[in-house]
């Protein structure tokens, strides 16, 4: 016989498990899909996506005594772009719908779908990190002035090709630190002026940089091989960036009654494939990359 007062911790084996909520794992939104210049390969059409771009010309002086009889040659660049298929599957069984926490039931369906979307951002990093025009330095905190001048070159183009487009900026989250921190470094010094300094010190930097919609994407991976945290961020005209989707994300279910007692099987997928244009069809002038420090605000 056991003695003493009768407490929660004496019964704990009698102690429902409740689960009272339950919720997924947050993800940074993908930027760079949406920021993309788009294009849907309709059914029929084969699996590649082609664009042709006609060489410019050059036109001369005309006198009376001109005989223009020099004829300038048409001639196109192909760009091809072929969609490729993504895809995630998951298999829970019967037995686990039935007595898992309904609440945990309630969120399993948006963690796949998740999974496709941050891939389909990364992947357009990828392209992104391609960038031929490089601006800035390891172990070196971006400037202002590395995304003004960014900016300036790929609004440009080439002496060929301008972009003619919006310009975005896709950037890691501590290299927007390190221009607030500019924008802010009077702030105990000097008097703080109304403007930039003053939106900033109070909300922090949104809208626009040098030129650039500026959207920060958590996606963006931080090299922490080295002695230092560096990370790139992207300058590009929407022109520059392409995005080929064959179909829409779609799902399908296919019933598994070999896998423990019954189970589904879900499968998802998406087709796309990202792709770059070329300044006048040979430079990759629309699409710049910056490197800096991505250190932890300390």
């Amino acid at each position: 016989m056991t003695t003493g007062r009768t407490t929660t911790g004496s019964l704990a084996d009698s102690l429902p498990t409740i689960i009272a909520e339950a919720r997924v794992v947050r993800e940074f939104p993908g930027q760079v899909p949406k920021l993309a210049d788009r294009y849907r390969l309709s059914e029929g059409e084969g699996l590649d996506w082609n664009e042709i771009a006609l060489s410019q010309m050059e036109a001369q002086n005309v006198t009376e005594t001109t005989l223009l009889d020099n004829p300038q040659q048409y001639a196109d660049l192909l760009l091809t772009i072929t969609p490729t298929v993504t895809g995630i599957t998951t298999i829970v069984t019967d037995r686990t719908y039935r007595r898992i926490s309904k609440n945990v039931a309630g969120q399993m369906g948006g963690v796949a779908q998740a999974a496709i979307e941050r891939k389909k951002d990364e992947d357009g990093l990828t392209t992104l990190d391609g960038s031929t025009i490089n601006l800035g330095a390891t172990a070196t905190p971006v400037e202002f002035s590395d995304f003004a001048h960014a900016v300036d070159r790929v609004s440009i183009g080439d002496a060929n090709e301008p972009s003619n487009s919006p310009i975005y900026g896709v950037l890691h989250a501590y290299h927007l630190t390190d221009i607030k921190d500019q924008i802010v470094a009077g702030v105990g010094t000097y008097a703080v002026p109304s403007g930039m300094t003053e939106e900033t010190f109070k909300r922090g930097f949104s809208g626009t940089l040098g030129g650039a919609n500026i959207f920060v994407d958590g996606n963006i991976p931080t090299n922490q091989g080295g002695v230092t945290a560096d990370a790139n961020s992207y300058i590009f005209a929407r022109f520059g960036l392409i995005l080929v989707e064959g179909h829409s994300p779609r799902t399908a279910t296919k019933r598994r009654e070999e896998y423990g007692g019954g189970a589904d099987q879900l499968f998802l997928y998406d087709e796309y494939q990202y792709g770059e244009r070329l300044a006048a069809g040979t430079t990759g002038a629309f699409i710049a990359e910056i490197l800096g420090d991505a250190t932890a605000p300390a």
